[in-house]
């Protein structure tokens, strides 16, 4: 099973892999055309009614197919409206090889001659909500035909992710849709064929371009950086990371005894000082307050080193908390004998990962069954570093290529908890985890095509935002 938002973001990483969605239309036509051959010999009557979007597209080339068949294409709408490039290409396509095509600007013009197939490609899975004109009434002239009736991906109306309509729905026959079923077709009363277009399984096993849909248009919150004591930079480096990933604000908890110091590293930082020269059980009260107050997402452990106190502090701070929190640096080696109701991202390194529980490997590629049953023991999201990156929940694993040999350098750690702590005010743990994984990476990347020597980890601060938001080439 597979959602409409990751469906999306599949395609989108298949593009990044080579395999464009030009490609793909190609091959999902041609698995809409086979559908059609196995209801009804050549020579039968076939319509195709088709919306302005990518769902067309596919219609438009599967009518290039049936020419051993008595085939007319119906656009919902004008032309010059469709959507997409290529969609608006396979149209052209059609109209110069004289198959017949008309445009349908409105409802009122709208009548669907008799056919032995019809294939409603008005809607695709990405759209939700009521069916529209003249979309509604298309619906109900297909349920009325007597034609078997094929849908594209998921009939018209209804939801690809919940099976439920709001109005008028294609009641289809067959569905055919792409790459894998979707949550919505299981109740269905229609035979559904899942079609292989030629995604690579890399598509999802990859973080790509594709996983950044779900946190461009959403960001914001507030992020409560508790860190420092013998290191001042670290979580200077995390609050101002997770400020370039779209934070509104960032606060940093810290010992007065340096407090000073990190304020001094940028003035966008606010500090917020606490007694002593490191974390203690005495503070944590009032930053769990703090933090769940504001329903901060926090950073816990960059700099706040590795002392009995500071690590019991960690401790009760973590059994105190119930929101969100990414856990990294010395803070990590109290994870897994904490009982919390937080969600937490751990972001270990490799020697952090083996005092986690983990696998000690070079290569992480080679122990992410392991790092996966450590997520599911924990309950909570790792994101293991490395010169590949794991990230898993315990059920999914997904891999993060980005990144470069320059990222080595010390500090680049803490921008990444500072990027998945931007990111995770509006997405789930493991999509946060993910994303910022390859913003991390993808921000050392665009530095590494300009400097590939002398990388330091504050460079990468003026790249995340050109890495979450900017061109996807890379």
């Amino acid at each position: 099973m597979i959602s409409s938002d990751r469906m999306a973001a599949v395609d989108e990483n298949a593009a990044a892999l080579g395999v464009p969605r030009k490609q793909l239309m190609e091959s999902s036509g041609n698995a809409i055309a086979r559908e059609v051959r196995e209801v009804a010999d050549p020579g039968a009557r076939v319509v195709v009614v088709a919306g302005r979007g990518n769902n067309g597209g596919d219609a438009f080339v599967a009518a290039r197919f049936l020419d051993e068949y008595d085939v007319s294409v119906h656009l919902l709408g004008r032309a010059d409206a469709i959507g997409t490039d290529i969609a608006r290409e396979n149209w052209e396509a059609l109209r110069r090889a004289e198959i017949d095509a008309e445009e349908i600007p409105d409802s009122r013009a709208l009548d669907l001659p008799d056919c032995d197939v019809a294939v409603d490609a008005m809607l695709g899975t990405g759209v939700t909500g009521a069916l529209r004109e003249p979309a509604a009434t298309a619906a109900k002239q297909l349920n009325a035909a007597s034609a078997t009736v094929v849908a594209v991906d998921v009939p018209s109306g209804v939801d690809a992710d919940t099976g439920r309509t709001e109005g008028p729905a294609v009641d289809a026959d067959r569905v055919v849709t792409f790459h894998d079923e979707k949550p919505g077709l299981g109740d269905l009363d229609a035979d559904v064929t899942v079609a292989d277009i030629g995604i690579p399984a890399a598509a999802e096993r990859f973080v790509g371009p594709g996983d950044l849909r779900g946190v461009r248009d959403d960001v914001g919150g507030r992020v409560f950086v508790i860190g420092g004591g013998p290191y001042t930079g670290a979580p200077a480096l995390a609050a101002q990371s997770s400020l370039r990933a779209g934070a509104d604000l960032t606060f940093v908890a810290a010992p007065d005894e340096i407090a000073g110091e990190i304020q001094g590293y940028a003035e966008d930082l606010i500090v917020q000082q606490y007694e002593g020269d490191r974390l203690t059980p005495d503070q944590v009260d009032g930053l769990v307050d703090t933090a769940e107050s504001y329903d901060d997402t926090v950073v816990l452990g960059p700099g706040l080193g590795s002392a009995d106190e500071t690590l019991a502090a960690t401790r009760q701070f973590l059994e105190s908390f119930d929101e969100r929190a990414v856990v990294d640096a010395d803070a990590l080696e109290v994870v897994p004998d904490v009982e919390t109701d937080a969600s937490l991202v751990c972001t270990p390194n490799r020697k952090e990962l083996t005092k986690l529980g983990g696998p000690e490997a070079d290569d992480l590629r080679e122990v992410t069954d392991d790092i996966e049953s450590l997520a599911a023991d924990l309950g909570h999201v790792v994101l293991a570093k490395g010169v590949v990156d794991v990230v898993s929940d315990g059920e999914r694993t997904r891999l993060v290529r980005t990144g470069n040999p320059g990222m080595a350098v010390g500090g680049t750690g803490d921008v990444l908890a500072g990027i998945v702590a931007g990111l995770f005010g509006t997405a789930d743990a493991f999509e946060a985890a993910c994303a910022g994984s390859y913003v991390n990476g993808r921000a050392g990347d665009l530095l590494y095509d300009d400097r590939r020597e002398g990388l330091l980890a504050s460079d990468l601060l003026d790249r995340i935002p050109e890495a979450i938001w900017g061109d996807d080439d890379v």
